[in-house]
């Protein structure tokens, strides 16, 4: 069984080269998981009647974790960054133009922030839908059986993907706390770590520089007792 044809992977020296590099890159889950994510987010574009690039969709899917792997993981960038960064540098070594490189850089950069994306450029958005059928199940029921059982067949899913893959979210990020301040992934070290205190907005704003404001007790700022 076989996903729809416009949503396949393309057979280009392009995404050959892209499936190269991060199959030699990443594991072996999150290799499967970014294929799976390149699948749904194209069959998303399919069902939405979007015009999109495959080949830069594939880019976007392809390294939009790669930002989680210690090769490709800075001290202090958050990892989606590291992860467009990443396709930035091989994307233009590749001699893509640098618009589409542009476009991919914003897919992996905005795949975490969520109802943004989907107002954006197809390859934004469709990367985002990708990743939030693989991992959150947003979607499920916006997929057939056949859909979801092709594109599991051709990239399976390990048995434990749900924990599998929030302990991959930790080992990735787990050196920079401070780089999840208000995204989502500030929720993966809480979860590992039970006493991590998140970073609060508020807390921010009240402790500024900027004269004026009462400080509430315990809200963090660190300016009192």
């Amino acid at each position: 069984m076989s996903v729809h044809s416009e949503a396949a992977i393309p057979d280009s020296k392009l995404a050959r080269a892209i499936t190269d590099f991060v199959r030699d890159t990443e594991t072996e889950l999150l290799f499967n998981h970014s294929s799976r994510v390149y699948q749904f987010g194209a069959l998303a574009g399919v069902h939405r009647g979007l015009t999109f690039d495959r080949e830069l969709l594939y880019a976007g899917a392809m390294f939009h974790d790669i930002g989680l792997m210690p090769d490709h993981s800075s001290a202090q960038e958050r990892f989606e960054v590291d992860g467009a960064h990443a396709a930035r540098d091989f994307l233009t070594a590749h001699g893509v133009p640098e618009a589409d490189v542009y476009t991919v850089w914003t897919a992996i950069a905005l795949h975490t922030t969520p109802g943004i994306p989907v107002h954006m450029h197809p390859v934004v958005a469709l990367v985002t839908a990708g990743v939030e059928m693989d991992v959150l199940g947003l979607t499920y029921d916006q997929y057939s059986d056949a859909e979801r059982d092709a594109v599991v067949s051709s990239f399976p899913r390990t048995p434990g993907f749900k924990e599998d893959i929030i302990q991959a979210f930790y080992d990735g990020i787990k050196h920079k706390p401070d780089t999840t301040f208000g995204n989502v992934k500030a929720d993966v070290i809480a979860d590992k770590e039970p006493g991590f205190r998140k970073g609060n907005f508020c807390s921010v704003i009240r402790a500024s520089r900027w004269p004026g404001g009462a400080h509430a007790p315990g809200c963090g700022c660190g300016q009192h007792d």
